[in-house]
């Protein structure tokens, strides 16, 4: 007996150096891909590209800044909670997103919007639902006005905002419960991970420790107010200011923040006031068709001004040359005025061959044929345009392509 309990032991000393008693991490040896990134290999027609990627089928893989977490992984969990967090960074994310706004008493969350509660989370069906700006409208089937509501951050406390949990982001226009509006995920997502054990909301600061936790760096974007500023003396410029605050609190290098804003006044703020940290500041482009995009002299402003890195949408940097993707004149553009490019959101589309990518590929759309187009508009953005990471909401696929081709 006492040879067969010494074996024993001696095997457990063995397995624990191994990790296999111990829990998994997230460092940059850590990282799991899932099946879909060669499932959209394998939606590919076939092209040096294809045999490429096959290539690189058995790894092995690891953390890249060119993958950032949008809102963590949210094609299939809740944005912007610890679950979303953590399953971007098993993904091999080296950046991930926490969207920025605040609530009644000023502390700052971890939301899209200010006034997403309603589709991003369980409020309407807790007791919050009668603090909300708006309350819960049901589906008028005689005048077509769809169901609403709105519920912002700023309704609630962080006590209160904390007692929530986040859902997949979504709502059923023709709901006449508050039940059946909850219950509006997009077919092509999954309600799977967003039971009422998961879905933890978190604060800013608690997303700082989570990311320092995890190794992977954080870029956070300051979300327009839904409430007039200041909101009971809270300013604009202290919003902005309170934001950077709480990576210098928990000591956080500048290099590992990229700061994001769709507002030029945030920008500039943060490049008079926080001239490190506004060193890889992201600003946000919000163009919704390519008309809306700015000239080459804009974009050289910008570089003048301090600017150093602009992040349009995927369409904005593709065109169709002779029915394949390429680059567009835009993105041209940009490189000549000597800015840096991070762009948005790859995984965001539906079914690729069905919507032909919508709003993001709305430049391309011709040229989407099947789920692999993902794959090949990435190439063209990594090796055409140059751009230096990009959003995704898998960010599975991106870590994979960044790790066959070389991308840091």
């Amino acid at each position: 007996m006492f040879n067969q309990v010494l074996r024993a032991l001696t095997t457990l000393s063995l397995l624990i150096p191994l990790g296999v008693f111990s829990q998994p991490t997230t460092d940059a040896s850590y990282v799991q891909l899932g099946p879909r990134p060669f499932f959209l290999v394998s939606q590919m027609n076939d092209s040096p590209l294809k045999q490429k990627l096959q290539s690189c089928s058995n790894g092995p893989f690891k953390k890249s800044n060119f993958s950032i977490g949008h809102r963590g992984a949210a094609l299939m969990f809740p944005e912007h909670t610890l679950e979303s967090y953590e399953a971007a960074a098993r993904m091999g994310a080296g950046v991930i997103e926490c969207d920025v706004t605040f609530t009644k008493d000023k502390q700052l969350v971890c939301r899209h919007a200010q006034n997403d509660l309603h589709t991003s989370t369980n409020i309407l069906l807790t007791p919050l639902a009668s603090k909300c700006t708006q309350a819960f409208k049901p589906y008028n089937a005689e005048t077509k006005t769809p169901a609403s509501a709105e519920c912002r951050t700023s309704d609630i406390t962080l006590a209160e905002f904390k007692s929530l949990r986040g859902k997949m982001d979504g709502f059923n226009p023709k709901a006449l419960t508050p039940q059946e509006y909850a219950a509006g995920t997009p077919t092509w997502r999954t309600d799977l991970y967003a039971g009422p054990t998961s879905g933890t909301l978190m604060s800013h600061q608690e997303s700082i420790a989570l990311f320092q936790r995890l190794g992977v760096k954080m870029t956070p974007e300051l979300k327009e107010a839904s409430v007039p500023m200041p909101f009971e003396g809270f300013s604009q410029q202290d919003y902005a200011q309170k934001m950077l605050d709480e990576y210098k609190a928990a000591g956080v290098n500048p290099q590992d923040v990229f700061a994001q804003s769709f507002h030029s006044a945030d920008i500039f703020y943060w490049i008079k006031n926080e001239p490190q940290f506004a060193k890889q500041a992201v600003f946000l482009d919000a163009a919704e068709t390519i008309n809306d995009l700015p000239s080459l002299k804009t974009l050289k402003e910008y570089k003048a001004k301090g600017v150093t890195i602009v992040a349009p949408p995927i369409y904005a940097l593709l065109s169709l040359q002779e029915g394949k993707l390429g680059p567009s004149a835009y993105a041209k553009d940009v490189k000549s005025a000597g800015l840096e490019i991070i762009t948005w959101s790859l995984e965001r589309s539906g079914v690729m061959a069905q919507d032909k990518g919508g709003w993001y590929y709305q430049t391309v759309t011709k040229g989407i044929h099947h789920e692999g187009a993902i794959l090949e508009a990435l190439d063209v953005l990594a090796k055409d345009v140059g751009i230096r990471g990009i959003f995704s909401d898998w960010p599975a696929t991106t870590t994979f392509y960044a790790n066959c081709m070389g991308l840091k």
